[in-house]
């Protein structure tokens, strides 16, 4: 591969001042050789440059929640109460064949990429998104999920999900990691979540949990009723127990709280920790926060997919002052119906109070640091793998600072993404 230089002007690197005027050299190994103003780069011979006229540089974008196995079920499932939302789309994957799954992953990793988001944290259970990550030349997690509500179906369960991960296995790259992906306390029983956690801990895998999304579920576990508990009692299955649980990290939770919530339920079974990413996390309280925050875990903040639930809103503000790592993902197609992660990033900001660049770093380097990945992505830093993007800054009108010109951008606005210093998504000409 040859080195590439992209001219542009304005380059935002997330981790200094925007710079005017800006290039980005990307050496052949992929990584950001330098970044600065366009005089001060150099044009190695045999180096392939690119001038982007009055577009913007970011880094790739990060969403830390996909579901990309979804993609083609846009608006599919229609809402009718979020349980019975999920039965839909359960219905929706049951008719899909292995191959059909493997087409929609690659599609939405080229959607992604047409989107400005170059590494994904995915969960998916059909297998799809991490061997579609890797043919492509992808970057992301792909946390395989797993299922069994039924404590008799804890070994079931684990042996499963250990065999899909074995055969897995060859799909890692450098920049394609797996991991685990225990669904969610309405479908895995405390002691599959307890065996997941451990096994994940000794293997190296990190883990994602959808967890504290709906008020259905703080219902659940905390009172043992609605429409869950309904369904697991339909289905002859014990309702959940809160009086023997202990986190396995020996800190004090509320294990024999009657009330406990999702969050609470999670680390009395060893759950929580620095390698788990908290996806949604809406229905939680200060104890929760308190909780998280003395785990070290990471939050996937989805404020689009949860406002068209009807979920709430989590508290964002609240997990960035307890210094909570948090990035923001899109959630499914079937939730959305649209990959845009700077429309998160608006609606992140409005929810927090945030600034326009700290908005941008939600998307960026707090995505980045959501999913362990700061070191490698999420800033124009030399160094890191040469994942950039270019925003066409005339068709978001004359916005200041440059930080508010991309925030305003959309799918529609990006020009060019690289990955690894590999382009693989240009604009078509109009």
């Amino acid at each position: 591969m040859k080195p590439l230089r992209l001219r542009a002007r304005w380059a935002l690197p997330i981790d200094q001042s925007p710079i005017p005027d800006a290039a980005v050299l990307i050496g052949a190994e992929g990584r950001i050789l330098a970044i600065g103003p366009e005089a001060a780069i150099p044009r190695p011979a045999g180096t392939e440059s690119l001038d982007l006229g009055s577009a913007l540089l970011l880094p790739g974008l990060v969403n830390a929640h996909t579901h990309l196995e979804l993609t083609g079920f846009e608006h599919a499932a229609p809402e009718r109460g979020f349980r019975d939302w999920i039965l839909a789309i359960r219905r929706l994957k049951s008719a899909r064949s292995p191959a059909e799954f493997l087409d929609a992953a690659r599609r939405g990793v080229r959607a992604c990429w047409a989107a400005g988001v170059t590494t994904v944290a995915d969960t998916g259970d059909s297998g799809a998104v991490p061997r579609a990550l890797a043919e492509l030349g992808g970057s992301g997690v792909a946390y395989h999920e797993v299922f069994g509500p039924d404590p008799a179906q804890l070994g079931e369960s684990l042996g499963g999900l250990q065999s899909q991960m074995r055969d897995l296995a060859g799909c890692t790259t450098p920049r394609v990691r797996l991991g685990v992906s225990p669904h969610a306390p309405y479908t895995v029983s405390g002691p599959l979540y307890r065996e997941v956690a451990a096994w994940a801990a000794a293997q190296g895998f990190p883990i994602a949990v959808h967890v504290a999304e709906s008020r259905e579920e703080t219902e659940f576990v905390s009172r043992r009723s609605g429409p869950f508990a309904e369904a697991w009692k339909a289905r002859e299955i014990p309702l959940l127990d809160h009086s023997s649980h202990q986190p396995s990290s020996g800190l004090a939770v509320r294990s024999s709280d009657p009330a406990m919530s999702p969050t609470a339920w999670l680390d009395a079974h060893g759950v929580l920790g620095p390698a788990t990413l908290c996806i949604h996390a809406i229905q939680v309280d200060n104890r929760d926060i308190e909780l998280m925050a003395s785990r070290g875990v990471a939050v996937a903040h989805c404020p689009l997919s949860n406002l068209r639930h009807g979920h709430g809103a989590a508290p964002l503000a609240e997990f960035r002052r307890a210094g909570i790592r948090v990035g923001i993902g899109t959630d499914s197609v079937a939730s959305v119906g649209r990959l845009d992660l700077m429309a998160e990033a608006r609606a992140a900001r409005d929810l927090g109070g945030l600034t326009e660049t700290e908005a941008l770093e939600l998307g960026t380097i707090e995505g980045a640091r959501a999913l362990g990945l700061s070191e490698e992505i999420g800033s124009l830093t030399p160094g890191k793998w040469g994942d950039v993007i270019a925003i066409e800054a005339s068709s978001v009108g004359r916005l200041e600072p440059p930080a508010a010109c991309a925030l305003a951008s959309a799918p529609r606005d990006v020009l060019l993404t690289v990955l690894g210093g590999r382009v693989v998504y240009r604009r078509p000409p109009a």
